[in-house]
């Protein structure tokens, strides 16, 4: 009975032991290579949450290809908001630090991205707080890039870059043309 007991304890304490170096390297890893967010609101529409109302499309958030603050034109990210730190915002970059951007209602109506920042917007302007609100967002509020939706089943896909019809940073010869 003695015996009993004892490999109890034993198989007690290892798991015990194997559960406190488990949840550590789960979240760890976790919070360095990827997780999933609910993308609510109407921001992101006609991409995001075509449907409306309360179904949300859920996305994997890869936080690895964003570790040297890296992204494309195109690109759907996570980022803090600049308004509100305590929230997370879903939007897509429309420019890069050095791009000149023709802004939508934004205070100057064209915007050099300063070093260090980027553009971002959502795909449905008239309801959507982004940029042409708050103006050019560090890379360091980056969070994550939105890399494949994976809710609901349906709308499984890969999130490929892509830019909205006349939206991006303006072209250089146009402006020296014009």
């Amino acid at each position: 009975m003695a015996h009993r007991a004892t490999a109890g304890r034993r198989y007690l304490r290892a798991f015990v032991s194997g559960f406190f170096v488990a949840v550590p390297v789960t979240v760890t890893t976790l919070d360095r290579l990827a997780y999933v967010a609910r993308v609510e609101g109407a921001s992101m529409q006609p991409f995001l949450n075509p449907e409306g109302g309360s179904d949300c499309d859920v996305v994997l958030l890869n936080r690895w290809s964003v570790r040297n603050y890296e992204v494309r034109r195109g690109d759907i990210v996570s980022v803090m908001s600049p308004k509100n730190p305590q929230q997370k915002i879903i939007k897509r970059v429309i420019g890069l630090e050095g791009d000149f951007i023709r802004t939508l209602g934004y205070k100057n109506r064209y915007v050099r991205v300063p070093d260090g920042h980027f553009w971002i917007e959502g795909d449905h302007h008239g309801h959507s707080l982004d940029s042409n609100s708050f103006g050019p967002v560090s890379v360091g509020l980056l969070h994550g890039r939105a890399s494949h939706i994976i809710w609901p089943p349906n709308r499984w896909q890969r999130i490929e870059p892509s830019l909205p019809v006349n939206r991006g940073p303006l072209d250089t010869e146009e402006e020296e043309e014009g």
